[in-house]
């Protein structure tokens, strides 16, 4: 079943004029699917009170005004719910809850701003019959995203060769035309199973969303299927990303992005290099040594470097006993990794590490002592650069 954002709009436009007010519809994980303008003559600053302007403005609300509204019972309710206004919290006006359902299930909500004299029971009935109408879309929008991230599990986590090309199928039948388009896929680790994928599925271009379990260590992480109009704008992936670490751990988490491929054939590989590109961009951001100067949590496979070589090994593989001794003294060690990232030149590396050059020359001649390397030879230069980088995974 083929969703546009525009049936959610044409509803709530329709709820906004039956009320005469303005109305927002959000999912149960309170982000922001649509939004009803109404004419803004008569209308005070109040009426765009700090919790209802985030919610437009970040298609999402916080954890604590979710706790709030729910407290006041809109998971259980059948019928229009009002919510005083509660100034310290940011809520400046009361509010009308509408909750969305199909068959007993909370699917979303449709948020008023209440006024006086407010309105009238005909007119909320009026409005429900409306949100029935919206839960049966996103019962459905839900269904098929089952669907679909089920067999994106199976062909992610498939053993075989004959398992992938039955998942790959499957995969296809669940995607129809949107199979054969470009896509980009995203590893977010780890994955807490109390988050909720919502954030991405709200993502532009994302088409899929699900859990995967050992590809990262003991950890589960996340996996998702992005839609992209062009190879080389990843954009939506990398919007996709960003509201998924934001909904998953709240800081800690990595993002990997893969090189993006036409049609199914080359996800197994294509999820080879987004969880490589995970790990990657964990390592950029801290490992022996210190911070990396510049990381971020995002990382994408066409932008590894040498992680693209070193994840691809089997972690004892990767390990050199070189630089144990030079790791138990993180200053020397983010001296020799700095020093060879910037390719053996002296005044660049005591600028990155703001020490005077003789510093600078004094902590390398310890690191030889320690490694037992001469820093002058390309060999030697390189399998400590490597080593360094691998200790970081």
């Amino acid at each position: 079943m083929a969703l546009v954002k525009g049936d959610y709009q044409d509803l709530v436009d329709e709820i906004s004029a039956l009320l005469g007010a303005p109305a927002t519809l959000e999912n149960r994980d309170f982000e922001l699917i649509a939004f009803g303008a109404q004419d803004s003559d008569g209308m005070d600053e109040l009426d765009l009170d700090p919790v209802r302007t985030r919610s437009i403005l970040t298609r999402k609300s916080t954890a604590a005004v979710r706790s709030w509204f729910e407290g006041f019972g809109i998971t259980r309710a059948d019928g229009p719910v009002r919510i005083p206004a509660a100034p310290d919290a940011g809520v400046l006006r009361a509010r009308i809850c509408l909750p969305v359902r199909h068959r007993g299930v909370v699917h979303g909500y449709v948020w008023l701003l209440d006024s006086e004299p407010g309105p009238s029971a005909a007119q909320l009935d009026a409005a429900l019959q409306v949100t029935e109408r919206i839960g049966v879309l996103l019962a459905a929008e839900e269904s098929a995203g089952d669907d679909v991230a089920r067999e994106l599990r199976a062909l992610l986590t498939a053993p075989s060769a004959a398992q992938r090309e039955a998942a790959t199928t499957a995969l296809r039948d669940a995607l129809g035309a949107a199979a054969d388009e470009l896509h980009a896929l995203v590893c977010v680790t780890p994955w807490p199973a109390s988050a909720s994928p919502g954030a991405a599925g709200r993502a532009p271009g994302t088409v899929a969303v699900c859990t995967v379990a050992g590809a990262f260590g003991a950890a589960q992480v996340l996996a998702a299927l992005v839609r992209l109009r062009s190879a080389e704008v990843l954009g939506p992936a990398r919007t996709a990303a960003a509201r998924l670490l934001d909904a998953g751990d709240g800081g800690t988490g990595t993002a990997g992005i893969a090189v993006p491929r036409r049609g199914l054939a080359e996800l197994p590989a294509a999820w080879q290099e987004a969880v490589a590109s995970a790990r990657a961009a964990g390592a950029r951001l801290g490992g022996p040594g210190g911070t990396a100067v510049g990381a971020e949590r995002v990382a994408e496979w066409a932008e590894l470097g040498p992680y693209r070589l070193l994840t691809a090994l089997p972690a004892r593989a990767a390990h050199d006993p070189v630089a144990d001794a030079l790791l138990a003294r993180p200053e020397l060690a983010r001296t020799a990794e700095v020093f060879l990232d910037q390719a053996g030149q002296a005044g660049r590396a005591a600028t990155v590490l703001g020490v005077h050059r003789q510093t600078l020359y004094y902590r390398l001649s310890r690191v030889e002592q320690l490694t037992g390397l001469d820093l002058d030879a390309g060999e030697d230069r390189l399998l400590l650069h490597m080593a360094l980088k691998a200790a970081r995974l």
